[in-house]
């Protein structure tokens, strides 16, 4: 009898957890569509911004800030975008183990990081483990707005314009999840500045008028070089980071819907299985009783006779 009670327990506790995740995938996929809309309409502005930056490094030896750093300072910044809830599965460990790691090459190399963390998860495990933190903002991880952005940016812009002796970074990296699809959301790494210049080799081919390279815009500076790169640099380290952010918010929502959706499946297959073993218990208990009073009666009309 104590078992039995003890299985419709499990089981009505069950049903109440099924209950609940069962809620939190339906408000995740309510969630989903309108983040992966917003993430997608700010792409085109930060990809053209960063490819207009790209392309000013590239076309002319500039030396400014957003190309290079002169400097020979080993501190560096990295910023790490968590969730502020859970129930989203492996998405705030999948950010944090990845930061370790970049913490890890970054240390290997001889470099100081110091870590700036988004979201109330990273937060949480970096002050639980009495870890320098830079910088931290929560409560906008689901739905991050412009005015998070400028406050990030303009923190990390603070840091990277310091000079060395004043406790300034050479180097900006971001640790996010991409949104690709509702089943694939990956762990990036990016660093925002210095800007790197891949250079594609140049292939000497006899066809070359035939072949078809891509051809980086020219630009004239109004009112000048230095002027127009001040301005574009801080325009170009909020976009980005506006992104990430945008792109965190939908990864975070597609992996709550489904790791609520395998919860919920999990929570039914264990309802079952328990109403099973509840109903084989019953079963062996009703058993066990009319063989008690079968040989209740036996015994009697031995008796008897």
């Amino acid at each position: 009898m104590g078992s039995q009670l003890a299985l419709k327990t499990r089981i009505k506790s069950t049903q109440s957890l099924e209950k609940i995740f069962n809620a939190q995938e339906m408000i995740a996929s309510s969630h989903i569509a309108k983040a992966r809309d917003v993430a997608l309409n700010a792409k085109p502005y930060s990809d053209v911004i960063f490819e207009a930056v790209h392309a000013l490094v590239a076309h002319s030896n500039i030396v400014h800030p957003i190309a290079c750093k002169q400097e020979d300072n080993p501190r560096v910044a990295v910023l790490a975008i968590t969730s502020d809830r859970g129930m989203a599965g492996a998405y705030s460990s999948s950010i944090i183990r990845e930061t370790e790691h970049l913490i890890a090459d970054l240390e290997s190399d001889n470099k100081k990081p110091e870590l700036y963390v988004f979201g109330r998860r990273g937060v949480t495990y970096y002050k639980y483990r009495n870890r320098d933190i830079a910088g931290t903002w929560e409560g906008d991880s689901d739905r991050p707005g412009v005015e998070v952005a400028e406050q990030i940016s303009q923190a990390l812009l603070d840091a990277y314009m310091k000079p060395a002796e004043k406790g300034g970074v050479s180097e900006l990296y971001i640790v996010f999840t991409e949104f690709v699809n509702m089943v694939v959301q990956k762990v990036r790494v990016l660093r925002m500045l210095p800007v790197e210049v891949v250079r594609s080799e140049d292939t000497s081919s006899s066809d070359a008028d035939n072949s078809t390279q891509e051809v980086t815009p020219l630009y004239t500076f109004e009112p000048g070089r230095e002027e127009v790169l001040d301005a574009v640099l801080p325009k170009y380290i909020q976009s980005r980071i506006h992104e990430c952010l945008l792109t965190a918010a939908a990864s975070e929502a597609a992996s709550r819907q489904n790791a609520m959706h395998t919860a919920t499946e999990n929570a039914r297959n264990l309802v079952d299985a328990l109403t099973r073993k509840l109903n084989a218990s019953r079963q062996a208990s009703i058993t066990q009783e009319l063989t008690e009073i079968i040989g209740s009666a036996d015994a009697l009309n031995k008796k008897e006779e």
